[in-house]
């Protein structure tokens, strides 16, 4: 309970300062750098407070390696001479009044959701030591690399093509369906899942593993019923109109897999 706490304050007070820092900032959007960076605070804090075994200092780096390629990712994209992102901008028109306050409503609730996710990271903390030193890192451990790793490069990938796409001034106002995007209108969506099933799997020896896929589970219906592709749609369908929507009927929501042929072939 003790790490769950300290972990709960740390990101509170993240969440807090970066509340703070939006307005003279006037982008919404550096809560998602603070959701990022959420996570390695957690993991840290629960390496130095529960575990601080071999299989503690991987997922704390797998933690580190995530949030550093993502969070380095939104902050050049989002922050960084950036205007505030579309889906920031309707909700200030959608809230309209009192939006500083309900602004750190919803930075908290990125809060909780950090502490939420972060399961694998308290199961792994509390999770008993092993006798000898060769029994530290299980072969479904090992899985679990493989596979976060897959995800993290995936990412990586769709990310570096969107933000190419998007930088040559020829593609303006154009969808980019180019490498990944070719194959799936959200690849990065995608890895991310197939990232947290990595980190899932490598918790999954610890007691009570099985809750080690829930954040998964929960980042899942994130992307596809609230914050995610229905938010990211919406606002591609508004800048993009026809096109986005051609894109939709032709290309996969989520899984890479091939192109439908138009309903006009």
């Amino acid at each position: 309970v003790h790490l769950i706490l300290v972990a709960g304050l740390l990101v509170f007070l993240l969440m807090s300062a970066l509340w703070l820092l939006h307005f003279p900032l006037k982008n919404a959007a550096i809560v998602d750098v603070g959701w990022t960076a959420g996570f390695p605070l957690v993991a840290l804090s629960t390496y130095y407070l529960g575990n601080t075994d071999l299989r503690s200092a991987l997922i704390t780096l797998m933690s580190l390696l995530w949030a550093g390629r993502l969070g380095s990712y939104l902050f050049f994209t989002r922050i960084f001479r950036a205007p505030e992102e579309g889906r920031y901008t309707a909700l200030r028109e959608k809230w309209k009044t009192n939006i500083g306050a309900k602004f750190f409503a919803f930075y908290q609730f990125q809060a909780l959701t950090v502490v939420l996710l972060s399961i694998p990271y308290f199961l792994v903390g509390v999770h008993p030591q092993p006798v000898e030193w060769w029994d530290e890192i299980h072969i479904v451990e090992w899985m679990g690399i493989v596979v976060f790793l897959v995800g993290w490069v995936g990412e990586t990938t769709a990310d570096l093509q969107l933000h190419l796409f998007k930088k040559d001034p020829a593609n303006h106002g154009k969808v980019c369906d180019k490498g990944l995007w070719y194959y799936s209108r959200h690849p990065n969506y995608f890895f991310e899942i197939v990232v947290w099933l990595g980190v899932g799997l490598f918790a999954a020896t610890a007691l009570f593993g099985w809750l080690a896929f829930a954040p998964a589970l929960i980042l899942s219906y994130f992307i596809f019923r609230v914050t995610g592709i229905p938010a990211t749609e919406e606002q591609a369908l508004r800048s993009k109109g026809e096109a986005y929507a051609e894109y939709q009927r032709t290309t996969s929501v989520f899984v890479p897999w091939f192109k439908k042929k138009p309903l006009n072939a």
